[in-house]
């Protein structure tokens, strides 16, 4: 008898750990990341196997939809490996909104990944826009120049699940029907683009990062440091530097500021002016 439950309790056990496996191996933990991708396109240029194996497919929209771009060839990509600029130097763009459909036929924890760089504009405010997801708003008022600079790579990362017939996606819900579409949203500012995009099984940790930028990220070290300075001053009762700060990149030296310049030498023909004037206005009343 005890070795008959014996036998049904390591049976039971084996189904359990089999279910698990299988459950792991659906979300991508036993795959690849270049496997866990799904769906991929180098957005207005040809195919690319990048560094992680990753095959972005040639752009669906050639000739349908939008312009395509490859200004950016001209310029290195910082924060790109040299192996995959290609995915930020082309780009397509269009006067309108516009997007792509990407099947998706399992439930499941997904990544959108869109990859962006700044190869035309040099200032803030010249390029902005928005980022849909069936219609849900994931990314507001994207400004690339902004955000990381001039011919910077640039990753906007959106996490969502699909289960049970439903998208969830940054607290929001609605119902889903097997297509998932991001659209690139007209704005006040000039035209909406994307560079590349992807869409993965996984979670946010599951994502390759791209290269440090000098002026965006600090080393961990650093930033330890700063928080133990920032509490050293909260308790001196100086101001706090809230933690996670991010300090703005500076895209090029600061422009002087023509009205911080000594205005004194202008004042000075205008002191004269008057010094002169009152007494000749005095002898003129006299007269």
């Amino acid at each position: 008898m005890q070795r008959v439950t014996a036998q049904l309790v390591a049976g039971l056990v084996a189904a359990v750990l089999s279910l698990l496996a299988e459950q792991c191996w659906a979300e991508g933990g036993g795959l690849s990341l270049a496997e866990r991708v799904i769906w991929a396109v180098n957005c207005g240029g040809e195919s690319h196997v990048d560094v992680h194996g990753i095959h972005f497919k040639k752009d669906p929209l050639e000739g349908k939809l939008g312009k395509a771009s490859d200004y950016g060839v001209r310029l290195p990509i910082l924060r790109s490996s040299s192996d995959d600029q290609i995915l930020y130097q082309t780009e397509r763009y269009n006067e309108d909104t516009f997007g792509y459909d990407i099947p998706i036929r399992d439930e499941g924890e997904y990544i959108l990944v869109m990859k962006y760089a700044e190869v035309y504009f040099a200032q803030s405010q010249q390029k902005v826009f928005d980022v849909r997801l069936n219609g849900h708003v994931v990314v507001k008022d994207l400004d690339i120049f902004e955000r990381v600079g001039h011919s910077t790579a640039h990753d906007e990362i959106v996490a969502f699940s699909i289960k049970r017939g439903k998208l969830s996606v940054q607290g929001e819900v609605s119902t889903f029907n097997g297509k998932l579409t991001v659209e690139f949203v007209k704005g006040y500012y000039d035209n909406p683009k994307v560079c590349a995009l992807y869409v993965m099984k996984g979670t946010l940790e599951d994502v390759p990062k791209l290269q440090p930028h000098p002026g965006l990220e600090k080393p961990e070290e650093e930033e330890k440091e700063e928080d133990e300075e920032s509490e050293a001053d909260e308790e001196g009762g100086k101001k706090k530097v809230p933690p996670g700060f991010k300090y703005r990149v500076q895209s090029g030296p600061r422009t002087p500021n023509p009205y911080a310049a000594d205005n004194s030498s202008l004042m000075f023909p205008i002191l004269v002016a008057f010094g002169v004037f009152i007494p000749t206005l005095f002898c003129l009343c006299r007269l």
